[in-house]
């Protein structure tokens, strides 16, 4: 598999740059999820990243590349499911 190395910003994992492999499309995953182990054998700290754009070109406006943002506080979003039938508003 191929893999990429990707820069992390923010956090505990601010300025590294990690190889992350690619999926199938040719980018990292959207979400990525560090488990920390609790130093008293508890339950685990998981460090959320987020995959965003890293910048763009000047003359065109093209992406160069991808970076992680460090998430600190809220998880990842729910997917919400299209065949799902919200309630309709009474008028």
């Amino acid at each position: 598999m191929r893999s990429q190395p990707t820069p992390f910003e923010g956090g505990p994992m601010d300025g590294r740059v990690l190889p992350i492999l690619l999926g199938p499309t040719g980018h990292p995953p959207k979400w990525y999820e560090i488990p920390v182990p609790a130093a008293d054998g508890g339950p685990p700290t998981v460090l959320l990243y987020e995959r965003v754009p890293s910048g763009y070109t000047k003359r065109l406006g093209l992406q160069k590349g991808w970076k992680y943002a460090y998430r600190p506080t809220g998880g990842k979003p729910k997917l919400g499911l299209p065949w799902r039938m919200r309630p309709k508003r009474e008028p």
